[in-house]
């Protein structure tokens, strides 16, 4: 089934869409490493499939890096994140949930890049990394289902390979992207099907309990336009 964006209440319009992009634009510096609208969308689909619910006072430190302007201001910010985050779910549940790619300029004009949503993605998976990294290791079907992530994760830089990788070509990196819902879905599905474990939730309290630094995130495009 497909359904209009416009058919269900928690939805951004465009214009919505470009008020929360302008507003990450400005607070982001040249070289940084925070996420626009793109990387945004990427790390609240992450959580919207994932293993455990992660509340916004997690998340909200990957986006918001300071004080808002005054009261209005952050009211309208955090009013529309809440709403993007709740749109991905509305979306995913009726089959018409479209990630907000980057547009980059190439020699042979803009392109589609998927960059930005996979840095934040990553970033996602980062929230619940020991629960994600250990059934990731133990359990080959959620590695192959996030296959087509993985591939433009790694064509683009943003995750790192042992192996060297052919770069995709233009029609098999648009048909990673064209499958991007696909796989939301079914880690959705793979997550509900086959839950945390007592034993995981242990581990990764005692890994939250450890001391660890994080390397950063590799670089992403950061010149490109959004575009869903």
């Amino acid at each position: 089934m497909s359904t209009s964006k416009t058919d269900w209440p928690s939805s951004l319009t465009d214009e919505e869409l470009d008020e929360l992009d302008r507003y990450l634009r400005v607070h982001a510096l040249e070289g940084d490493e925070r996420l626009l609208l793109d990387g945004v969308h990427g790390l609240l689909s992450a959580l919207a499939v994932g293993p455990l619910q992660v509340l916004p006072d997690e998340w909200l430190p990957e986006v918001l890096h300071e004080p808002f302007a005054d009261e209005a201001e952050g009211n309208r910010v955090l009013e529309l994140l809440a709403k993007l985050n709740d749109s991905i779910s509305a979306e995913l549940d009726v089959d018409a949930y479209e990630p907000i790619l980057g547009e980059i300029d190439t020699a042979s004009g803009p392109a589609l890049s998927a960059a930005g949503w996979c840095e934040g993605f990553s970033r996602g998976i980062d929230l619940r990394a020991a629960l994600w990294e250990g059934r990731l290791a133990d359990d080959p079907q959620l590695i192959e289902l996030l296959g087509p992530v993985m591939a433009l994760a790694v064509d683009d830089g943003v995750l790192s390979a042992e192996a060297e990788f052919e770069k995709l070509s233009d029609d098999e990196y648009d048909d990673c992207l064209a499958q991007i819902p696909a796989v939301l879905d079914a880690v959705g599905q793979y997550w509900q099907t086959k839950p945390v474990t007592e034993g995981e939730l242990e581990a990764m309290v005692q890994r939250h309990s450890d001391p660890e630094v994080h390397e950063g995130s590799a670089p992403r495009h950061r010149s490109g336009h959004w575009v869903h």
